[in-house]
């Protein structure tokens, strides 16, 4: 990650040179404020302004409330159908977790604290445009690599 790179208490934005490609992994590590609403972390063409409406790779979203992750992306401003399955919540308030979100050929494989978490299968064509990392929600970073 860059010099120029934001990481203030609880968000995150950075470049990833060259962008995504099979085989790249990142990860999120952070601790989880005591009463969390949710936490995103975003994989776009560029970092994500509220009125833009650029290519976004991979959205999940941790809601707190539903206990959900939910993945999705948006392809030429239009999101798609969002994934929400599960088989564990991973994350609990006040706890520090690790996430990684490992980019295959078919998909993005995302573990928290090293067990699997859930898969989503990508929807751009052209990985190498990913090239902003977003994190933001309730939670104090830790690393971001």
């Amino acid at each position: 990650m860059e010099e120029k790179d934001k990481k203030e208490n609880g968000e995150y934005t950075g470049e990833i040179k060259g962008g995504l490609r099979p085989s790249m992994k990142l990860v999120v590590m952070g601790i989880i404020n005591k009463k969390p609403k949710n936490i995103d972390v975003i994989l776009s063409a560029e970092p994500q302004e509220e009125d833009t409406d650029g290519d976004v790779g991979l959205q999940l979203k941790v809601n707190f409330t539903d206990k959900a992750v939910q993945r999705n992306a948006r392809l030429a401003g239009k999101w798609g159908r969002p994934e929400t399955t599960l088989s564990y919540f991973p994350f609990a308030p006040g706890e520090s977790f690790k996430m990684e979100i490992v980019c295959e050929h078919q998909q993005f494989r995302v573990l928290v604290d090293g067990q699997p978490l859930c898969g989503f299968t990508h929807r751009i064509t052209q990985l190498a445009s990913l090239t902003a990392l977003q994190v933001f929600g309730d939670l104090q970073l830790t690393k971001v690599a």
